[in-house]
């Protein structure tokens, strides 16, 4: 899988994340209400184009931390399409690959 598929995957993870613990400021270092922009652009069948909120979420994220949520098996469970999240860091124009 290629970085910026991974960045991707972690997005979704990370939705997982604030899904399980809403009372979050934070997730690796990602807004909460930044990383919740981001939902529109990952729900099928015809997401918007993701927000600047979404985006600036995402640039300020840690991805290593995101990393741990890589292969999370609740993503199909809240509606999330793996593969428009894989779309999310070059949609972002996101200039790093995730580290993992």
């Amino acid at each position: 899988m290629e970085a910026t598929d991974k960045k991707a995957v972690l997005l979704l993870g990370l939705m997982v994340v604030i899904a399980c613990s809403a009372d979050a400021q934070t997730i690796c270092n990602a807004p909460y209400s930044g990383l919740i922009a981001c939902e529109p652009a990952v729900m099928p069948p015809d997401p918007p184009p993701p927000t600047g909120v979404c985006c600036d979420a995402l640039s300020h994220a840690d991805m290593k931390c995101l990393c741990q949520f890589d292969n999370s098996t609740l993503l199909h469970s809240l509606g999330i399409d793996p593969k428009l999240a894989l779309q999310l860091p070059m949609k972002c124009k996101l200039p790093h690959p995730a580290p993992c």
